[in-house]
């Protein structure tokens, strides 16, 4: 009985989301996080703390 209520809601999960898909604008989620992934690296970049020296050598 599991196999098939899984399955059931698997396919009209699908289902809903190919619907969604084509009659409204989604944004490109794979841009989005790219652009996220870009701006956290710019952050950090400009915002890390110094590495410490070693004074013995």
């Amino acid at each position: 009985m599991g196999l098939i209520r899984s399955s059931f809601q698997f396919v009209v999960g699908t289902v809903f989301g190919v619907y969604v898909a084509q009659n409204y604008s989604v944004p490109n989620i794979h841009k989005l996080v790219n652009s996220g992934v870009a701006i956290a690296k710019h952050f950090e970049e400009n915002y890390r703390k110094p590495k410490k020296k070693d004074e013995g050598n």
